[in-house]
């Protein structure tokens, strides 16, 4: 069915005084679209630091089968930084989480000096973070 319909009007008999909107404008001025952009972006991080929390939690396992002499140390490192992850999930309403949280990714890099694994376990949250910080800037400008 082609033509206006009460629920999608054709832009082709929009009135004279009602020009169609700009892209990326919108009411107040938001350029993404959506509802609460502040409350996407503290969803998206804190959504992050919970499957990086998860995803560190369920590495203990292969980390102490294959150990070395700092299985304990990375152990303990790896439950530190899932802890910290799970508590900035939860912060993430302060504007100092996102700084945090990089921190962050920096001492899982760090911590690839206990075991190889963690480091690449960096890289990847390393990079997925950079994904969330882009994502972030984007939507909220």
């Amino acid at each position: 069915m082609t033509g206006p319909t009460p629920d999608r009007p054709d832009a082709d008999h929009r009135p004279a005084d009602h020009p169609e909107p700009a892209a990326g404008s919108g009411p107040a001025g938001r350029r993404s679209g959506l509802r609460n952009p502040e409350a996407a972006v503290r969803g998206l991080g804190a959504g992050t630091l919970g499957l990086e929390a998860l995803v560190l939690l369920l590495a203990i396992q292969p980390i102490r089968l294959v150990g070395g002499h700092f299985g304990g140390a990375a152990i303990a490192a790896i439950v530190a930084l899932a802890v910290a992850a799970v508590l900035l999930a939860g912060l993430m309403r302060r504007p100092w989480a996102w700084s945090a949280g990089t921190v962050l990714q920096g001492l899982l890099l760090l911590a690839g000096l206990l075991h190889w694994s963690l480091f690449g376990l960096g890289v990847i949250f390393a990079l997925v973070w950079a994904y969330a910080l882009h994502v972030r800037r984007v939507i909220l400008g």
